[in-house]
């Protein structure tokens, strides 16, 4: 193996953001903004963003970003400023006294006989000073931008380098020079902003011939200071010193980063339990608040006098009811948010739906994407037979999404354990093979025994694909890498999992790359047992949230249902009762069946929201379909059940 300095490829030479030209733009607009603003770039306010910019792998040169945000930054403060100076000399006029008072108060000018200025005056200096700010902000939030993708690629750096850094270490027991190793990295997709950073070492490497300084470029560069800069920087030593020692430090590296990883797993887990926690609270609070205030209506008429808004008129109940119903469903989907990205990228499965109409519905079984375009309409003539029978629209709103939601989501889950069975197979599958390549034989004959000799349940047809690929392409006594390579693609292809793609890739550019085949399995064997411990830990502890999702969930309908016959009954009852000054309660003060149905709503968003969240923690959005969709199901009918709606 050998450092491939001086050496260039055309592979390697890859247009870089930077090497576009000294500006990087190609449109007139650019060219405009730049003459105009390119001077703020050499600014020391924005020395910073300079720095966070080289992080973010931008296709474009900081000058152009810059003087965009700039150019963004006075459309939008005059899309402001001249509406606020119209709207200030239209409405100053019209101050009532009590402001112009109030103007007095704040600018006693004329103490030091200096004439007061006339409101129209003043407001429309605040319009201008308002599109000021709006600029300012704009300039700031661009800034700030470029400090949220930095960040973005340095977590996706800290996910994807030790997966990185293994591949590495197998291929380091081949024959391919250090580019070589490099270029297979940066070619391969699970590896995220870790392959992209590589591409740029090498496209510097191509520019300035010498591996080792677009080795340091990008270390310096990085928004990984932690992680990836060191291992760069770590990996160029190490390659001058010698393939044993490039070897060894690959090995302890990738050991180090597995360590490191499981840590920050353990964190993750912290912050999960914490949110459901927070998440259960903040629940159950908007339910019992709509309890509060009806009780508090009896004695507080104020809370339902009528108010005028844009909307028609309501109450100050009424609003804070269907209030809480909307930041319910927003803590749902935000809680759902942060759980989806605590969730480790690599055990997340996406479905891709087939082109044409015919396979969409062929597949529509078996692949929750083409369900989900399947099951609209049979879900919208769901909602228009129940607005036919004269359900109202909450009702009808919320069981066509059941009706939608529950299919969908029973399709995901039966592809999830289909998914969850191959992983298991695959396993036992490479350690078969692993098993078989030990004893010397080749590898296109390892997986033929295997595939005739071991059942692997649901794998068994990509099994046998794979040996009759291997067969057809692979003769023994001439192995076509090319062909072995697209058999094995097919193979990650048919399984579909994440955990195929991220190891059985393994195998194609190890022996590619002339590594030792019994090296590349025991490797191999070794990384796919840990992701599959990985995969069946997190799934056993994310279990514990679905359980706090539906149990959170099933308290709320329980304490709903409890008030709305006791409670409000009582209440009712006390309405009846005349005392020696009239009657207990105001007859007009409670309305049972409108608090009812407000409650229901109430509950019902509740129901979507504890769904959603205990759907994501258990394997993703097809689930929290079918979790949401249950949930509402089961509200409604117990609510039907009791006659409370």
């Amino acid at each position: 193996m050998s450092d491939d300095v001086g050496t260039t490829s055309t592979t390697d030479r890859v247009s870089s953001p930077e090497s576009v030209g000294p500006t990087g733009y190609t449109t007139p607009i650019d060219r405009l903004l730049y003459a105009l603003f390119a001077r703020h770039a050499d600014d020391r306010r924005h020395v910073r963003d300079r720095k966070r910019y080289r992080g973010t792998d931008l296709r474009l040169s900081f000058d152009v970003y810059l003087a965009r945000v700039y150019g963004l930054s006075w459309v939008v403060a005059l899309a402001v400023t001249g509406p606020a100076v119209v709207a200030a000399v239209t409405l100053a006029d019209a101050l009532p006294e009590s402001a112009v008072g109030a103007l007095d108060a704040v600018l006693p000018l004329a103490r030091f006989g200096l004439p007061t200025p006339s409101p129209t005056l003043v407001a429309v200096t605040a319009a201008l000073v308002a599109g000021g700010g709006v600029k300012a902000a704009i300039v700031r939030v661009g800034g700030q931008y470029l400090r949220w993708v930095a960040s973005a690629r340095r977590s996706d750096i800290e996910r994807t380098l030790p997966g990185a850094v293994r591949y590495l270490h197998v291929l380091s027991s081949g024959g391919d020079g250090h580019r070589a190793m490099l270029r297979k990295v940066a070619d391969t997709d699970p590896y995220g902003e870790t392959a992209v950073s590589i591409r740029a070492v090498l496209n510097t490497a191509s520019l300035t011939g010498s591996l080792h300084e677009g080795l340091r470029r990008v270390a310096r560069d990085t928004p990984s200071r932690d992680l990836l800069a060191p291992f760069l920087l770590k990996f160029s030593e190490h390659a001058q010193q010698g393939e044993a020692e490039l070897a060894n430090y690959l090995r302890m590296e990738s050991r180090m980063l597995a360590h490191r990883q499981d840590r920050a797993r353990q964190r993750a887990t912290g912050l999960l339990e914490l949110l459901s926690e927070v998440f259960m609270v903040l629940l159950v609070l908007p339910t019992l608040l709509v309890i509060v205030l009806t009780v508090l209506a009896i004695i507080s008429p104020g809370l339902s006098t009528p108010v005028a808004t844009p909307l028609g008129t309501t109450t100050p109940r009424a609003l804070v009811v269907y209030t809480s119903a909307c930041f319910v469903l927003g803590l749902g989907l935000g809680a759902s948010i942060v759980v989806a990205g605590l969730r480790p990228p690599g055990q997340t499965v996406g479905y891709d739906r087939p082109p044409g109409v015919t396979a969409t519905l062929l597949t529509a079984t078996r692949n929750p994407a083409s369900a989900a375009a399947v099951a609209v309409a049979p879900a919208v003539a769901v909602g228009v037979a129940l607005h036919a029978v004269g359900l109202g629209p909450v009702d009808v709103s919320l069981l066509g999404y059941a009706a939608y939601a529950l299919p969908v989501g029973v399709v995901g889950v039966r592809r999830a354990r289909l998914d969850d069975a191959k992983d298991r197979e695959i396993k036992d599958f490479v350690h078969a093979v692993s098993g078989h390549v030990n004893l010397g034989r080749p590898f296109p004959r390892a997986v033929e025994l295997v595939a005739s000799d071991v059942d692997f349940g649901p794998l068994d047809p990509d099994v046998a694909d794979l040996a009759l690929n291997l067969g057809f392409t692979t003769p023994e006594t001439s192995t076509d890498e090319n062909a072995r390579a697209a058999a094995l693609d097919r193979f990650v292809e048919g399984v579909g999992t994440p955990l195929a793609e991220q190891t059985v890739g393994l195998v194609t550019g190890a022996l590619d790359a002339g590594s030792d085949a019994g090296t590349v399995f025991d490797t191999l064997q070794t990384e796919i047992g840990r992701l599959y411990h990985e995969k069946r830990e997190l799934r056993a502890n994310l279990l514990a949230y679905v359980a706090v999702g539906w149990t959170t969930a099933l308290l709320v309908v329980g304490i709903a249902v409890a008030v709305g016959l006791h409670v409000f009954d009582g209440f009712e009852q006390l309405a009846s009762v005349r005392g020696a000054g009239g009657y207990v309660i105001e007859g007009s003060a409670i309305d049972i069946a409108r608090e009812r149905y407000r409650l229901y709503v109430v509950t019902q968003a509740t129901m979507l929201a504890s769904g959603w969240f205990a759907g994501t923690a258990s394997r993703g959005r097809y689930e929290a379909l079918l979790h949401s969709g249950a949930l509402v199901v089961v509200c409604h009918a117990v609510f039907a059940g009791v006659g409370m709606i």
